[in-house]
């Protein structure tokens, strides 16, 4: 499935990559064969989603160099020059990155290596590549057809083409993966219920992550594209098994009642009791700005992790929350590199203090050579709050750093 980009802006193309992707061992049955196979798997999947297809599906078999050909079309599209400047800004001013990656080239090896078939909402066709392991051909078909699906009854291409708010995007996107993930892995034991089943869906999350990490690119991929790739996937069906034992579970997470934080992925209860995350916006426009949008709690997450030098494949999630309650961030273009303005507003004081202690003081120690960094804690309209900018000592921004305020 195509959507944005995750993390920050990377998530238009890694939902591209098949849940149970590998590299091709065989060739791939013809054409026939794939929309045989699809249609003896709709059944399945439509009891496992609980919905029916209202048109039949289609498919279609791709080289693998058709494939990457695709893969940069949809990274010129969703991914241009100009955007992935402001990412990788962004990632390296935090130390995410290092400076020595090009980040548009490694996300296409990455997907080249990952994608096994993908569902393409533009034209509302189901794609397989061609030399795919043929014991993850059905996996992968009965989890593009939960996309396809849920096309029917979903906007997926508005949805998946929002801007400006990546988190509220990557809740989506967990919504969309968790439930494919858990419905394709349903139509393969289809006598088992996986819901029932916790000690069998812990070993298959450990399972995936340990498949990825036997993958060449994906091992040397930094923690911020791993963990941003994964997520929607397993966070996302972690969120779905909850959902099937709450009081939602005669409904789907669709339309109004789709999370919009990764912070409610990542803790149903506070789903479950309403929390909305607080929207920021600055005050002002400005010139040279090169990118703007929202980290939210798995970015923190990750980040907080890379500070405190953790396995690189370390689980990330919490049963605790951060004490997130939104933020906003600018990157600018200056002549002696970038700046950022960074704003985090917490639920109290104790989880704003918890971050000064631990992934604020680290994040002094990271700073890039020759940058200031300066790190403040105002209140926010009656929420504390936390600013932390990174620039070079000559910014003329320093003179007058841009304010956010909270959107009713």
């Amino acid at each position: 499935m195509v959507s944005k980009h995750r993390p920050a802006a990377l998530a238009t193309v890694l939902l591209l990559v098949g849940l149970g992707a590998c590299r091709g061992l065989a060739p791939l049955p013809a054409r026939d064969d794939v929309a045989r196979l699809v249609d003896s798997l709709r059944p399945a999947v439509e009891k496992a989603v609980g919905l029916k297809f209202k048109t039949p599906p289609h498919a279609a078999v791709r080289s693998r160099e058709q494939v990457r050909a695709y893969l940069l079309q949809k990274l010129d599209q969703e991914l241009p020059a100009e955007k992935a400047r402001g990412l990788q800004a962004t990632y390296r001013l935090l130390g995410l990155l290092p400076d020595t990656l090009d980040l548009r080239t490694l996300l296409l090896d990455l997907f080249t290596e990952q994608i096994v078939g993908y569902y393409e909402p533009d034209s509302t066709t189901l794609f397989v590549v061609a030399n795919t392991d043929p014991q993850l051909l059905r996996l992968t078909v009965s989890h593009e057809l939960v996309h396809a699906l849920q096309h029917q009854y979903l906007p997926l291409d508005s949805i998946l083409r929002q801007q400006g708010d990546n988190d509220r995007l990557t809740a989506a996107q967990s919504i969309l993966e968790g439930q494919a993930t858990l419905a394709g892995l349903q139509v393969m034991v289809p006598d088992q219920n996986l819901f029932a089943m916790p000690d069998l869906w812990e070993s298959t999350r450990e399972r995936i992550r340990a498949q990825q990490v036997e993958m060449p690119v994906f091992r040397k991929t930094p923690r911020v594209l791993r963990e941003g790739l994964i997520f929607p996937y397993l966070a996302g069906a972690d969120f779905l098994r909850w959902w099937a034992g709450s009081e939602h579970r005669d409904s789907l997470p669709y339309g109004p009642r789709m999370p919009v934080s990764t912070e409610q992925i990542l803790h149903p209860y506070r789903y479950g009791r309403g929390d909305q995350p607080i929207t920021l916006r600055f005050t002002a426009k400005e010139p040279r700005v090169l990118y703007e949008d929202v980290m939210g709690e798995l970015d923190l997450r990750i980040l907080a992790a890379d500070l405190a030098s953790e396995a690189p494949n370390a689980e990330i999630q919490s049963p605790v929350a951060l004490g997130w309650g939104g933020d906003r961030y600018r990157v600018y273009e200056t002549p002696a590199g970038p700046a950022m303005v960074w704003y985090i507003v917490w639920d109290d004081a104790i989880s704003r203090t918890r971050f000064l202690g631990t992934t604020g003081q680290r994040l002094e120690l990271r700073r890039r050579l020759g940058y200031r960094m300066e790190l403040t804690n105002p209140t926010i309209a009656g929420h504390p709050a936390t600013r932390i900018v990174l620039a070079p000592p000559e910014w003329l921004g320093w003179k007058q750093i841009a304010g956010v305020e909270i959107l009713p």
